[in-house]
């Protein structure tokens, strides 16, 4: 099984925007995939699934996005177990994947993660704290431009990407989807 995760925040007020961009993937690799979104109320999440594989966009907002991903882990039984006070079955990088915004890198570079922290961004420091281990994949797309120094962090996430910076995404996709 190969969950992959979006992380945004629900809603047209945030389309487009760069927090979101983690939506942005996994929607490009259901369109090319063929796969439908659905809203699934258990999973607090919209998923678009086929045999073996499960994309997922929480819809608790970013900052909970591990209440989402905990519920869909645990419903598969992929959760990592406690036994005799020593975690077990705590290694989620075959199975899980989050990708996220990350305003550490430029736009349009990439780079994959293992077991590493949260370096700040608060849905995957959800994730963490639901999943208590950080053992899994992150795909970190790059959403940093000359422009974040004169903007504070939150107003710059939720900024909409512009035009020429949407061909830039354009170009990424092209080249991480195959790598997904």
């Amino acid at each position: 099984m190969n969950i992959i995760v979006g992380l945004g925040n629900p809603g047209p007020k945030y389309d487009n925007t760069r927090h979101n961009i983690g939506f942005t993937v996994v929607d490009e690799l259901a369109r090319q995939k063929n796969l439908t979104w659905k809203d699934n109320k258990k999973f607090k999440a919209e998923i678009a699934e086929e045999a073996g594989l499960i994309l997922v966009k929480p819809q608790t907002f970013m900052n909970n996005s591990g209440e989402s991903v905990a519920a869909i882990l645990r419903y598969y039984q992929l959760l990592p177990r406690t036994i005799f006070g020593t975690k077990k079955d705590s290694d989620l990088t075959p199975v899980l994947t989050i990708i996220h915004d990350d305003l550490d890198l430029l736009l349009g570079k990439y780079k994959l993660s293992i077991n590493s922290s949260s370096a700040g961004h608060n849905g995957v420091q959800s994730i963490i704290d639901y999943l208590k281990t950080k053992n899994f994949k992150r795909l970190r797309i790059g959403i940093s431009t000359d422009e974040r120094q004169q903007i504070k962090a939150e107003n710059f996430v939720l900024q909409k990407f512009k035009d020429e910076e949407k061909n830039v995404i354009k170009n990424l996709l092209i080249t991480i989807i195959p790598q997904i």
